[in-house]
């Protein structure tokens, strides 16, 4: 069975079959049998190969690595653990923002306190320049799933729906700009998700508290994690089921 996922990336990165070959030490005839037939390299030119793709291990062959070592890169895959979200140190904020340079997903209803920074929507736009890929995704503030959730977190009729209208009119400027896309999705939002290139900030949601009070993990990819991973496909999911944004 091909391996479509590598067949992907590989593309995506604009990566020839001789440019992999050269770069694992193996022949072109090799390297097309691990894409067409789905073949699994060796542990050394899984790790090359995933390192050139930007992608993980687990997510270009989901079977290659063993349940026990899944398990301890997952951990080693938390750098930091927040009792609440609005207790992440500024500095860190900065620094992923500021860092980034290829891929930039927020996954969020409102996100206002992002726009809360007065540079935000300016450093987006200048990453999206130099190349970045920059997704956001809001709540459709008039769906059915956004109301729930302002109920949920008691915040009174209307009130959440508002919130990210109010959020909406700072990210307008984005709405022109080459390599930035918005979509409202109206899915139930069990994490808000703010990736920076391999690094996220993870706020989980909890019944009956706002998103700034529930807690948050800080996340960096490693090669054959699985739980980044997770996440990372969590967002495509939501991306795929969401439209345009509208403002």
């Amino acid at each position: 069975m091909p391996n479509e996922r590598l067949r992907d990336a590989l593309l995506r990165n604009g990566f020839s079959l001789e440019q992999v070959a050269d770069a694992t030490g193996v022949d072109q005839k090799t390297v097309e049998r691990w894409i067409t037939k789905g073949r699994t390299p060796y542990p050394k030119h899984r790790h090359k190969i995933a390192a050139m793709a930007r992608e993980s291990e687990t997510y270009l062959w989901p079977d290659s690595v063993a349940p026990e070592r899944k398990a301890e890169t997952a951990a080693a895959e938390v750098v930091q653990v927040f009792p609440h979200r609005n207790v992440i140190p500024v500095e860190l904020w900065d620094r992923l923002i500021k860092e980034a340079s290829g891929t930039v997903e927020v996954l969020v209803h409102a996100g206002l306190f992002l726009v809360e920074r007065p540079r935000f929507v300016k450093d987006l736009t200048a990453k999206a320049a130099a190349g970045a890929r920059v997704r956001l995704l809001f709540g459709d503030p008039s769906s059915d799933s956004v109301a729930l959730r302002g109920a949920e977190e008691q915040l009174g009729d209307g009130t959440l729906a508002s919130r990210i209208r109010n959020a909406l009119a700072f990210y307008r400027p984005l709405v022109r700009v080459n390599g930035v896309e918005m979509r409202f999705h109206d899915t139930t939002l069990y994490n808000s998700i703010f990736r920076f290139d391999d690094e996220m900030i993870i706020n989980t949601h909890v019944y009956g508290f706002q998103g700034a009070h529930a807690p948050s993990l800080h996340l960096r990819r490693l090669s054959a994690g699985d739980l980044f991973e997770t996440y990372s496909e969590s967002f495509e999911a939501v991306w795929n089921l969401a439209k345009p944004a509208t403002f």
